[in-house]
């Protein structure tokens, strides 16, 4: 089995964002009020928050301005609780502003955030962990990676609103989304027992999707591709909706029609529960 590589998304952004601002202005004044994937969000508040993710970045890792505090501890639990009330502060104070005007500060902000993230050398360590894939520390690459997959989500989350999902599911845009992603399959396993050696197959669909192969080894697991042996487990997985799934934005009832396996189903179960976000 291959190990998987390091992952280079910091070229993608200047592409997504141009994908983003030709989205929100080709929409009427009614569908900035659509409600979205995002629980209690509209279109507006997740432009909104897509906003608040590059000017937070600038003015946090960029400039060294955390204004907004610092979470109780760093356990998992105060981290959400701590994002979740800037989020939740941010979209609030923005309903004052217009669609055009929020289009405008993306506009103005994207170049500059692209910018930063393109500056940092990929391997050092990053200020913030990946801490949904169980990583105490993390290399820029990575963490870059990260920010990446809260890009095309949370822009994908409008795109389902308003009912244009394909432009983000190329083999260019999405592929590296989900690669991203399933790297906290390993972290995510962690307590499910197998064998040394027991393979999970996982296929996922689709123009950007691919094949990965989870192993079990004495101390864990681990994620590769092109794995030519036997596998305990096969799963196929629909890549329209797979983004959903890795977003909690997916109930499992719905999930199970487009997850098909085909030998150890006790191996595929975790799958319906990965989660690639924080909260």
């Amino acid at each position: 089995m291959r190990p998987l590589p390091v992952i280079c998304t910091a070229h993608l952004f200047a592409g997504l964002d141009a994908h983003l601002l030709r989205l929100l202005r080709s929409l009427a004044p009614a569908d900035w009020e659509r409600p979205t994937l995002a629980p209690q969000w509209c279109v507006r508040d997740v432009a909104l928050h897509l906003l608040d993710g590059s000017l937070r970045t600038l003015s946090m890792l960029r400039d060294g301005h955390f204004g907004a505090g610092a979470p109780a501890s760093p356990k998992y639990a105060d981290v959400v609780g701590y994002l979740n009330q800037l989020n939740h502060d941010w979209v609030k104070a923005g309903q004052r502003l217009s669609p055009g005007v929020i289009t405008w500060l993306l506009e103005l902000s994207g170049p500059a955030y692209t910018a930063y993230l393109n500056s940092l050398d990929m391997h050092e360590t990053a200020v913030f962990p990946v801490a949904w894939a169980g990583e105490e520390t993390s290399l820029n690459w990575f963490h870059v990676a990260r920010e990446y997959t809260e890009k095309w989500h949370h822009q994908q989350q409008i795109r389902q609103a308003v009912g244009q999902e394909a432009p983000l599911l190329t083999a260019e845009l999405y592929h590296p989304f989900l690669s991203t992603c399933l790297r906290a399959l390993p972290h995510h396993y962690r307590h499910v027992e197998a064998e040394p050696g027991t393979v999970l197959q996982l296929t996922i669909t689709g123009e950007g999707g691919g094949t990965w192969y989870l192993r079990r080894h004495e101390l864990g697991w681990e994620l590769g591709t092109d794995y030519s042996g036997q596998v305990a487990a096969s799963s196929t997985l629909t890549g329209e909706v797979a983004w959903r799934l890795f977003t909690k934005s997916l109930p499992r009832s719905i999930a199970a029609g487009y997850l098909q396996t085909t030998g150890n189903a006790r191996l595929a179960e975790p799958l319906y529960s990965l989660t690639t976000v924080m909260g």
